[in-house]
C-alpha cells in the first residue's frame, strides 16, 4: 500500500497504543473523557496574534497587487496606452489594439461558472454529495484528456502534451488508490453529514465567496489588461503567471480561512455532542470568525503558501510508491523523495488548521502537533490510508476545468490567439471558486480526525458504527505495516547471512 516503511518498532508501539486509545474509549462513561471536561471551561484563554510577519506580507502583497492590477487595467480601459506606460516596454511590445473590455467579460463568464459550481455544490450537499464526488474521481482522467485532444487540434502542442500528461498522472493514480477509495468515500459521507446540520458554516462559504467574487472583479480587471496590452506574448505570460501565483495564495488565505472557522464550530459541535447541546457555547461562529481574521489570521497566511503544494506533491509520491513492486533502484528513488516530503508535512499540513482554530497556535506548532499526536496514536496510518483529501481535489479540479472551459471556447470566438491565455487563468479561478465550497466538507474531515486521535469516545458518542468502522480499519493499517516490517527486517537479515557466506 501507500504506507511509509521503516525497519523499526515504531509500528508496534503505534499499534499498541492505538489499541490503548480506542480501548481507553470504550471503557469510559458518557461523560468521563478528559478532552470534553478540558472545554467546558466557561473562561477562554487570551489569544495572542501568532505569525504576524506573513500577516504583514500577506496585506502589503494584496495592496501593492492591487494598484499594480488597476494601473494596468486602467491603461487600456475604452483607450490605447491611457496611462502612457508603453513607452516603458519598448523592447518588448507589439502593435496590439486590444481594450480591457474586450476580455474582462471573459473573466465574468469564468467567475459566474465557478460560483454557480461552488453554490451548486453547496446546495446538493445533502443529497448528491457522494454520487458528485465519484463522478468528479471517474470523471476527471476524461475531461483531461479531452482538452489533451482539443488543445493538439488547436496546434498548442505545449499544453496538449501538459494536459495528456496530467490525464495519465489521474488515471494511474485513481488504480493506484482504487482499494482505499470505499474507506474514503465513507468518511467524506460521515463529514457531510456532519456540515449539513449546521446551516451556519454553509453560510460562511456563501460569504468567502462572494468576498473572492470582489477580489476576482480586481484581478480580472488588470489581467484583462495584460492580456489585452501591447507587451509581447512571452511579457503576458510572465505577468499572468505573477499574478496567478499571487490569486492563488489568495484564494488559499480564504480557503483556509473558511477551513479554521468551520473546524472550530465542528469541533466544539464534537465535544459537546451536538449543535443543540446545553453545553455549547453561545455564539461559537462569532468567536471562530473573530479568531480566524484576527489573531490567527497570520498563521492562515503563512500556511496557505506552502501546504497545497506539498499535499498535492505527497498523494502523487504515495500513489506511485505503492505501484513500483521489486525495482530497488528506483524505489531508492522514490523513498528519498518520500522521506522529504514526509518531512516538510511534519511542519506544513492541514490538520494544523484545526489546532489553529481550537488552541490558537502558530502554524508550525499546530502542524508539529497535530502530527506528533497522530503519529502516537497511530493514526497517522489512517491518514495515510484515507484520501479524501484527493477526492476533494478531483473536483475542485474538474470544476476548474468546467470554468477555464467555458471562458476559453468564448474567446475562442472572439480572438483565438488568446485562448490558452484567457483559458488557464479562467481556470484557476473556477478551482478556487469551487475549493471555498469543498473545504466546508474536508474542515469536517479534519476534525473528525483530530477528535478521534485526542479522545474516540467523541466520535464514538457521535456516530458509534462509525467509530467501530475506523477502529476496524485503523487496526488492520497498523497490522499491515507491522507485517510489511518484519518483512523488510526478515529479507534485511537474509541478506547479510548470504553476504557473510561468500568466501573473500
Amino acid at each position: 500500500m501507500s504506507d511509509s516503511l521503516s525497519p523499526s518498532s515504531d509500528d508496534s508501539a503505534s499499534i499498541a497504543s492505538a489499541d490503548q486509545n480506542v480501548g481507553r474509549s470504550r471503557r469510559s462513561g458518557d461523560g468521563s473523557h478528559g478532552l470534553g471536561r478540558s472545554h467546558t471551561v466557561t473562561t477562554e484563554p487570551l489569544r495572542h496574534w501568532r505569525d504576524v510577519f506573513w500577516l504583514t506580507v500577506f496585506i502589503v502583497h494584496l495592496i501593492g497587487l492591487g494598484l499594480i492590477l488597476a494601473v494596468l487595467g486602467l491603461n487600456r480601459f475604452r483607450k490605447t496606452d491611457r496611462l502612457k506606460i508603453d513607452r516603458f516596454t519598448t523592447r518588448l511590445s507589439e502593435n496590439s489594439k486590444g481594450l480591457t473590455e474586450n476580455y474582462w467579460p471573459l473573466y465574468a463568464v469564468a467567475g459566474g461558472v465557478g460560483t454557480f459550481l461552488g453554490w451548486a455544490w453547496l446546495l446538493l450537499l445533502g443529497s448528491r454529495a457522494n454520487q458528485m464526488m465519484k463522478v468528479s474521481v471517474h470523471i476527471l482522467t476524461t475531461y483531461l484528456a479531452v482538452i489533451s485532444v482539443l488543445c493538439f487540434w488547436g496546434e498548442q502542442f505545449f499544453w496538449g502534451v501538459a494536459f495528456a500528461i496530467g490525464a495519465a498522472l489521474q488515471f494511474l493514480y485513481v488504480i493506484s488508490v482504487m482499494d482505499r477509495l470505499p474507506f474514503s468515500m465513507l468518511v467524506l459521507q460521515k463529514a457531510v453529514k456532519l456540515v449539513w446540520n449546521l446551516p451556519e458554516v454553509m453560510r460562511v462559504a456563501y460569504a468567502f465567496m462572494l468576498v473572492m467574487l470582489l477580489w476576482m472583479a480586481i484581478w480580472s480587471f488588470g489581467a484583462s489588461g495584460v492580456v489585452a496590452s501591447s507587451i509581447g506574448d512571452s511579457g503576458r505570460w510572465w505577468l499572468l503567471v505573477v499574478f496567478s501565483v499571487s490569486l492563488f495564495w489568495t484564494g488559499a488565505v480564504l480557503c483556509n480561512t473558511v477551513h479554521v472557522i468551520v473546524s472550530g464550530i465542528v469541533f466544539l459541535v464534537l465535544i459537546h455532542g451536538g449543535p443543540e447541546a446545553a453545553s455549547m457555547p453561545p455564539n461559537s461562529l462569532m468567536k471562530s470568525l473573530r479568531y480566524a481574521v484576527t489573531t490567527s489570521f497570520g498563521s492562515i497566511c503563512y500556511g496557505s503558501l506552502f501546504t497545497a503544494a506539498i499535499r498535492a506533491l505527497r498523494w502523487e509520491i504515495r500513489g506511485f510508491r505503492s505501484k513500483i513492486g521489486n525495482n530497488e533502484c528506483l524505489l531508492c528513488c522514490v523513498d528519498f523523495l518520500f522521506h522529504l516530503v514526509e518531512t516538510l508535512v511534519r511542519f506544513f499540513n492541514k490538520y494544523a488548521y484545526v489546532q489553529i482554530a481550537v488552541y490558537g497556535k502558530s502554524f508550525n506548532h499546530s502542524a508539529r502537533d497535530a502530527w506528533e499526536l497522530f503519529q502516537s496514536t497511530g493514526v497517522e496510518a489512517l491518514i495515510a490510508y484515507d484520501c479524501s483529501g484527493a477526492v476533494l481535489l478531483m473536483g475542485t479540479v474538474l470544476g476548474g476545468l468546467i470554468t477555464g472551459t467555458c471562458s476559453g471556447v468564448w474567446t475562442w470566438f472572439r480572438n483565438s490567439d488568446r485562448v490558452i491565455m484567457v483559458g488557464s487563468t479562467a481556470m484557476l479561478m473556477g478551482m478556487i471558486l469551487v475549493g471555498l465550497a469543498m473545504v466546508v466538507v474536508e474542515s469536517a474531515v479534519t476534525s473528525i480526525y483530530i477528535c478521534y486521535a485526542e479522545d474516540p469516545l467523541l466520535i464514538h458518542r457521535w456516530d458509534a458504527e462509525f467509530f467501530n468502522q475506523m477502529s476496524e480499519t485503523l487496526h488492520q493499517r497498523l497490522q499491515y505495516r507491522s507485517a510489511r516490517v518484519r518483512e523488510v527486517l526478515s529479507q534485511n537479515q537474509l541478506d547479510g547471512h548470504i553476504q557473510e557466506s561468500i568466501p573473500v
